[in-house]
């Protein structure tokens, strides 16, 4: 009796042990992954689900695209690839134990931009939200976290920068900015923080230079056209701030700030017809603001001045 209760006790703790092991068994399957023109890919996530055994596990693609999933369980397999960058693939596979099972051969298209999977939103989430709150050092860990896990995930260096930037910490910002930069290097978003930091350390000539590599014709977003029309301004380059808010505003003609700023640069210049024409544009767009009285006064101060030079 004794010897038949150590036995039940050994077949219950076996199976015991053996469910977490579902997918274990005689079968073995490799693949080979690559990109669109043949090249291999290193570093795919492969995840491998057995229907039959009701669970997985996952493996990463060496440097020749190859993966490998030995001592598995025959059956039906969910097989995912995944891999920042690229269009994720999931495929269906049926293993033998007993016979050798063909390679896997997949190719994964690039696309453009962050392929955002669920795990990698819920970490991006939570760091954004640090952000918002002004947890800047918090945030930073966990973009940096997301780095080690998803080192693909090169965009996230943008968040790590625009969190010393609001730190004050232009070098690391900086840093981090050329990091997107290397991997898109026509990126006039990351030319124009890079010489935001360079401006805010004070460093105005650099900060011109960063500028200058962004080709005027290519922008099309009035933020970004305001944007550099109001650091050439404040570095009282008013004739290249003047091509900038004209740009902005030619693109959205309704935009305020555009317009404002397109007239205080007409002003600055002492070219007073233009000025008074602007402001009185932007009198058609807001006419009952506090700054549209303040636009009126301009208005009336620059008609005297023309006058006065008339006489």
């Amino acid at each position: 009796m004794k010897k038949a209760i150590i036995l039940f006790l050994l077949i219950f703790l076996v199976a015991h042990f053996a469910l977490p092991q579902g997918h274990r068994g005689k079968g073995r399957v490799r693949g080979f992954v690559f990109d669109e023109d043949g090249n291999p890919l290193e570093g795919v996530r492969v995840k491998l689900f057995s229907l039959r055994g009701k669970e997985g596990f996952e493996t990463l693609t060496d440097a020749e695209g190859k993966w490998v999933a030995a001592w598995i369980r025959g059956g039906k397999w969910n097989i995912d690839f995944l891999k920042v960058g690229y269009e994720p693939k999931k495929i269906s596979a049926n293993i033998s134990e007993v016979k050798r099972n063909p390679d896997i051969e997949m190719r994964l298209k690039k696309i453009e931009g962050l392929v955002i999977t669920e795990e990698l939103k819920g970490e991006l989430e939570k760091g954004n939200k640090l952000f918002e709150e002004g947890s800047y050092q918090e945030a930073i860990e966990v973009y940096q976290k997301i780095l080690e896990k998803f080192p693909d995930a090169y965009a996230i260096s943008k968040n790590i920068g625009n969190c010393y930037f609001q730190m004050e910490k232009y070098e690391r910002a900086q840093h981090y900015y050329q990091k997107v930069l290397e991997k898109e290097p026509d990126s006039n978003e990351m030319k124009l923080v890079i010489g935001n930091c360079y401006a805010n350390l004070g460093e105005d000539e650099k900060a011109l230079e960063w500028y200058n590599k962004i080709k005027f014709e290519e922008i099309d977003d009035p933020a970004v056209l305001y944007n550099l029309g109001t650091h050439f301004y404040d570095l009282s380059k008013f004739a290249e701030a003047l091509r900038y808010y004209k740009r902005a505003v030619e693109i959205q003609n309704d935009f305020l700030d555009g317009i404002y700023q397109l007239g205080l640069t007409h002003l600055t210049l002492g070219q007073y017809k233009e000025a008074i024409g602007v402001f009185e544009n932007y009198l058609n767009h807001d006419p009952d603001s506090g700054r549209a009285s303040q636009v009126q006064g301009f208005i009336d101060f620059l008609k005297k001045q023309i006058e006065k030079k008339t006489e």
